[in-house]
């Protein structure tokens, strides 16, 4: 995919990607985000917080879940390959990435308990988050490293999203086997050292993500500076920015792109990260330039940060939005 940044693909801008050509194998950290909606009417008298009045509560696929059912919402043929508890959350989670048209392989983990991040909320106001978490066993991640292998020749595009639980523990053999079987590799990193990531073809870092790695800069010409040394060195064909408000910025060989941000009104950008690089392999693999995907993951991200908690961009309104746009 090096250099590929062309004419055809800024023409190709508003075009709606076949997403239904699209296979695309999502693997990482999975998590069940939970959402307890409340009112705040008092202090409570045993310590100077709110007390919260929950009157229902909400459950959501999270992580790598959450990265497959954006994909699903497109209509890309989405897999799902990833550890769970054997417990309540597992089997709920299950349910909810079944239920939003994933295939998925979630492999059953005896001894430890599905990730869960329980958030409180009031007037759609985040007050508070608790995280259950657990790494998973050696043996079972060698269940779904072999389990990775079998499927590599069936589909179009791999995700690897990594949200630091050791689902990835054996990243840099996941890659290698992709990058040889001719499958394009995008990653969602984590941490300080992005070794683990080299030979992948898009690596999809935050600002602060990317930060962690390559310090602080200073303006422009010394963030492409950092970003294109730390490309070269991680042999990748494209690292893309993600950048909130700024937009997003791709780096290639051929140069550099910048998407401005589309979004209205900001309500939430957790999960944003999900849908862009969700976007963006489904764009890869219905057929699109990466400038193209890179334009359609903007315009999917610009509608997912108006819609409150992890959510998804439906085919339907991407399309509407990508001929207003």
């Amino acid at each position: 995919m090096t250099g590929i940044v062309s004419q055809e693909a800024v023409d190709s801008r508003a075009a709606m990607p076949d997403f239904a050509r699209a296979r695309v194998l999502v693997v990482g950290d999975v998590m069940l985000d939970r959402y307890w909606f409340g009112d705040v009417d008092r202090i409570s008298p045993e310590a100077p917080v709110p007390v919260v009045k929950v009157v229902r509560s909400e459950e959501r696929p999270g992580g790598a879940a959450n990265v497959a059912r954006n994909a699903a919402a497109l209509g890309a043929q989405t897999e799902l390959l990833a550890v769970v508890g054997d417990d309540e959350a597992g089997t709920s989670l299950q349910q909810l990435v079944d239920g939003a048209g994933v295939v998925s392989s979630l492999r059953r983990d005896k001894t430890i308990s599905t990730t869960v991040k329980l958030r409180v909320l009031s007037r759609q106001q985040q007050l508070l988050r608790i995280d259950f978490e657990n790494v998973p066993s050696r043996e079972v991640l060698a269940e779904k490293m072999a389990g990775f292998l079998a499927r590599l020749s069936t589909v179009d595009v791999v995700v690897l999203s990594d949200y630091g639980k050791g689902a990835l523990a054996d990243v840099a053999t996941m890659i290698a086997a992709a990058r040889a079987a001719g499958k394009p590799v995008l990653v969602d990193p984590k941490g300080d050292d992005y070794t683990p990531y080299r030979g992948a073809t898009v690596l999809t870092p935050n600002r602060a993500e990317l930060r962690q790695v390559v310090g602080r800069w200073i303006d422009e010409h010394d963030l492409e500076q950092r970003a294109q040394a730390l490309r070269v060195r991680l042999e990748l064909d494209a690292l893309l920015l993600t950048r909130s408000e700024e937009g997003m910025t791709l780096f290639t060989a051929a140069g550099v792109m910048h998407e401005t941000a589309r979004a209205r009104e900001v309500y939430d950008v957790s999960g944003a990260g999900d849908t862009v690089i969700a976007t963006l392999s489904s764009a890869l693999a219905s057929g699109c330039a990466l400038g193209q995907a890179m334009h359609v993951a903007n315009v999917a991200a610009g509608i997912v940060v108006g819609k409150l908690g992890t959510a998804v961009v439906h085919r339907e309104e991407l399309r509407l939005s990508l001929l207003q746009d």
